[in-house]
């Protein structure tokens, strides 16, 4: 059988868990293996429990799968909350085996504490004795491991202090459990493949797209974006700024963008609620800006390290008045990077806030892809304005409500705007006849627009029995779900939305209207792409399947709800 299999680190905050998980994903990635990991966390500092899940196959992967097959648990609590989770086959690691008389698990003891004193004369370096451990159990090259301890630290004698204990736990595993766990993990090939998350992926795209500046407030998950562009600032001459909070953030971003610079804001939900009149501000004069909503559950504070896709009928309706704007929301690394890239070039063409909706577990998630063909890249700013001298009309009223944009400093034109109406010089009216005519030349920019919004991804024949629904995040796992349904049998196809808004009515009519039963898949507790649905088609579908208590959805799961749907 191809290999499949899933490692569990489990601790508490302070214990190095993401440190372990994203090692060993590392490791596993440069050896030529595909490899998907997620992370669950508390929003704690120290304390609280912390997991970290890998699965690494010589397929192609989207998405976490169960059961755990090698258990990493760096506290007794880790195997209290997980023995359950571990494959028949499986086994647990841990630096005792104090539970094992009462567990129906295999365990695998090992003294991790005490081999790393002996080894570095630091036990705070178990964690690093684990992964080790974890290697040996699968017989795999340790060398790779040193490689990248090496790249991961900068300090030469602590590198080097993580690789004497790694080999502790390799050469422990390897001499008292030689195959006795039957998994044999050699490096496959030397392809290179990325790994990286899904904020990385969006931070990346923003570079690719000409993004120059970037202002945000740090708010979980989204953080990590304005973290890796400052990083990387003085690579790619960006500018990045935290301001005192999302409102200033937002308005920075309008104020660069109305210069004429390509800008963006990330933020999470509570954040967003700040954002809004930002957001109505480029509504209203036009000015292309990007803002990232990485959701997690609300309201208010909610889950704050939790993920969630609760924002959807938010984004899609925020702020009073009623002015154009595109909603994207990526499903995979590729995704992100490649609608972070199409964010911008729509939010310069059409002049308007362009929102991508990700959430904790895409933000959070990494994944080996194959390297970005920034060749496939074309920067589109817009219908310009031509002349260099003469009247501008800023808000010129055209057939299809673009207006040429032409950016303030520019040698002989004067560029005006407005946050109240305005008449097409930019200039403040209250005339009846002029708002109406500013208003409807905002709108039609929809008509055009919509031309470039794709189609939901349709995975699978276009007329099947059981048609699965859902988008963002939820692709992976919903992918693998129709994999194992097909398995058993059942005649599936999937629905997927990376793009929501403006919302492709004649494409998800057409599909539904040719399968028998059809499943809304979404983390939210009202089913929010159904209501979508509904308003936009008139159709209503089968059922719902809804996961709101924080926790992403796994492809067993959703294949196990629908068959009791359709039992």
């Amino acid at each position: 059988m191809p290999i499949d299999i899933n490692f569990m680190v489990g601790g508490e905050a302070g214990q190095g868990v993401q440190s372990v998980g994203f090692l060993l994903a590392k490791v596993f990635a440069r050896a030529g293996y595909h490899v998907f990991a997620d992370q669950d966390y508390e929003s704690r500092v120290r304390g609280g429990h912390n997991f970290f899940r890998v699965r690494v196959s010589e397929a192609k992967i989207r998405a976490i799968s169960e059961p755990v097959d090698i258990l990493i648990a760096l506290n007794q609590e880790s195997i209290d909350l997980h023995h359950e989770e571990v494959s028949k086959h499986g086994v647990i690691v841990s630096d005792s085996d104090e539970s094992a008389a009462s567990l129906k698990v295999k365990f695998f003891p090992i003294p991790l504490n005490n081999l790393a004193e002996e080894k570095t004369g630091n036990k705070l370096m178990a964690n690093t004795v684990a992964l080790g451990a974890a290697l040996g159990l699968v017989q795999f090259e340790i060398g790779i491991l040193d490689t990248v301890l090496r790249d991961h630290f900068d300090n030469v004698n602590v590198a080097e202090s993580n690789i004497n204990a790694a080999r502790a736990g390799f050469e422990f595993a390897q001499t008292k459990y030689k195959s006795d766990l039957g998994r044999d993990l050699k490096p496959l090939s030397n392809i290179k493949r990325m790994l990286l998350n899904g904020n990385e992926a969006i931070a990346l795209g923003a570079i690719a797209a000409g993004c120059k500046f970037i202002s945000a407030y740090p708010m979980t998950p989204a953080s990590s974006i304005m973290e890796y562009l400052a990083a990387k600032a003085k690579d790619f001459d960006l500018i990045v700024v935290q301001p005192e909070d999302e409102i200033a953030a937002v308005n920075m971003v309008v104020g660069a963008s109305f210069t004429g610079c390509r800008a963006m804001t990330a933020t999470s939900g509570s954040g967003f609620c700040l954002m809004v009149e930002g957001l109505g501000l480029a509504g209203i004069t036009e000015t292309p800006c990007v803002l990232i909503d990485a959701q997690r559950p609300g309201p208010a504070v909610g889950l704050p390290t939790r993920t969630e896709q609760g924002d959807l009928q938010f984004v899609l309706h925020a702020h009073q008045g009623e002015f154009p704007r595109a909603v994207l929301a990526p499903g995979s690394i590729e995704d992100a990077f490649w609608l972070t890239v199409k964010a911008f070039n729509l939010a310069d063409k059409y002049q308007i806030p362009v929102i991508i909706l990700t959430d904790q577990y895409l933000a959070a998630s990494y994944a080996t892809a194959e390297p970005f063909d920034i060749s496939r890249i074309t920067i589109d700013r817009g219908l310009l304005f031509p002349q260099r001298n003469g009247q501008y009309k800023r808000h010129k009223v055209t057939k299809s409500g673009i207006s040429p944009r032409a950016f303030p400093g520019e040698k002989g034109l004067l560029v005006i705007t407005d946050a109240d109406e305005h008449d097409e010089a930019g200039h403040l009216v209250e005339d009846a006849n002029l708002r109406i005519e500013q208003v409807e030349k905002r709108l039609r920019k929809l008509s055009k627009m919509k031309k470039e919004i794709s189609p939901p991804r349709l995975i699978g024949s276009n007329k099947a029995e059981i048609t699965l629904i859902g988008w963002g995040s939820t692709y992976g796992a919903l992918y693998e779900a129709i994999d194992i349904l097909r398995k058993e049998g059942k005649d599936v196809n999937l629905l997927h939305f990376n793009e929501l808004w403006p919302f492709p009515t004649a494409d998800v009519s057409n599909i539904l209207d040719k399968s028998n039963y059809s499943f809304v898949i979404e983390n939210n507790a009202t089913g929010q792409l159904a209501r979508l649905i509904k308003a936009e088609t008139g159709k209503t579908v089968t059922g719902l399947i809804l996961k709101y208590d924080g926790r992403p959805f796994t492809p067993a799961l959703i294949a196990q709800r629908v068959k009791q749907e359709v039992s």
